[in-house]
């Protein structure tokens, strides 16, 4: 899975305009120009197709500490991604691979096919305590792939069979296909859906995410889940100032009116080669608009363009930052959104019974398999408020 070298202009139904190196590679590329224009010449380009390498996970968990998220574990059946939103916070992540940021980032992917197993083993560990577990932390559970693979629902089932809470975010409407899975989950307070929402202008969501469900099929899939009685919300996400700020208040209605009963918002974060994906895309793009567009996002990151600061790095600071929360808030409260959130559960985690070795002894295989689907004593709290009210400011889960 070799990186390749792709010269601007933007590429059709690929985010990212160039394939930057990776920062931990030693060599560097450089366009070939006689190529480019050579290719040109004869009405040809260099394709980048989506390519699916099969990986064995050693472990499936993630752990994380920070201070802004809600949740302290989470799950990715994917690398990479092939919505290929410009401003996706992942990317970096595929520097570790060798791998470039851009257009490899979503063009290489890997596949987690053996998620569903380890989780399992994991599940089972000694000592394990069940807490919110997320989907969709890094890259998209849903992205167009698992319609082929299906890692993301063979994971909801083994959350399902052991009673685990699980909170997903998405931005495709694929995650209606479990439907099934999710509403008997929620009957038992143990899923909760968000979807992902930055703005409902159709141009501007099909050049920034390119590969990514239209925002009307996304209100859709709001409308769906409700409908099945899945608690669902809405991210705006991410609020571009000057580009999708104007949105953020005709997100929240139509998602309201399609459901929604929970909403969140995020800024745009630009951390590492991030920065250079979305400067490039909004130069190539969006021309005229590029200078204000940075120049708004430095008085929200303290006259710089990221900010990595906890507390602080997902809403940005200054008069303008604080002008995108009142509006967000201001909205939010007139639409009946976030006022109450009923927990997800954890105390409905067990771990079930092994299926029995063929040939095994049957008094020694039952002793054993009751012994693991004992319930486990757990805190039903979670990391909502006691009383079921919410902070419109709360972390999303």
């Amino acid at each position: 899975m070799a990186s390749s070298f792709a010269p601007p202009p933007a590429r059709r139904g690929r985010g990212a305009v160039a394939n930057l190196e990776s920062r931990f590679s030693e060599f560097r590329r450089e366009a070939d120009e006689t190529r480019h224009e050579s290719d040109m010449a004869h009405e040809t380009e260099v394709k980048f197709v989506t390519q699916v390498a099969l990986e064995t996970a050693r472990t499936i968990i993630s752990r994380n500490t920070s201070s802004d998220i809600p949740f302290d574990r989470s799950i990715n059946p994917y690398r990479g991604c092939e919505h290929g939103c410009t401003y996706c916070f992942a990317r970096p992540t595929h520097a570790y691979l060798g791998l470039s940021p851009g257009l490899d980032f979503e063009t290489r992917l890997y596949a987690k096919t053996n998620a569903a197993e380890r989780l399992d083993a994991e599940l089972r560990k000694r000592g394990y305590q069940p807490a919110l577990l997320a989907l969709g932390a890094n890259t998209d559970p849903y992205q167009p792939i698992e319609r082929e693979y299906r890692i993301t629902r063979s994971v909801l089932e083994v959350l399902e069979r052991f009673g685990h809470p699980v909170g997903i975010t998405t931005k495709s409407a694929l995650v209606t296909r479990d439907i099934d899975i999710l509403s008997r989950m929620a009957q038992r307070g143990l899923a909760r859906v968000f979807i992902s929402v930055g703005t409902l202008d159709a141009d501007i969501a099909r050049k920034m995410e390119p590969r990514a469900n239209t925002p009307p099929k996304r209100i859709e899939a709001i409308h769906k889940l409700t409908q099945a009685g899945i608690p669902t919300g809405v991210i705006v996400a991410p609020i571009v100032p000057a580009l999708t700020d104007f949105d953020i208040e005709r997100v929240l209605t139509t998602a309201a009116e399609a459901g929604a009963t929970y909403a969140g918002y995020t800024m745009l974060r630009l951390p590492r080669e991030v920065h250079d994906v979305f400067v490039e895309w909004l130069e190539v793009n969006y021309p005229m608009r590029a200078r204000h567009v940075m120049s708004l996002i430095e008085q929200v990151r303290d006259g710089k363009h990221n900010s990595a600061e906890f507390g602080t790095r997902m809403r940005g600071t200054g008069l303008h930052a604080e002008l995108i929360r009142q509006r967000f808030l201001l909205a939010a409260r007139k639409l009946g959104l976030n006022q109450a959130r009923p927990p997800l559960r954890n105390d409905h985690f067990k771990v079930p019974e092994l299926p029995e070795p063929h040939g095994a002894a049957d008094g020694t295989t039952q002793g054993t398999a009751m012994r693991r689907g004992r319930p486990r004593q757990t805190d039903p709290a979670t990391a909502d408020t006691p009383n079921g009210t919410v902070n419109p400011q709360m972390p999303l889960f």
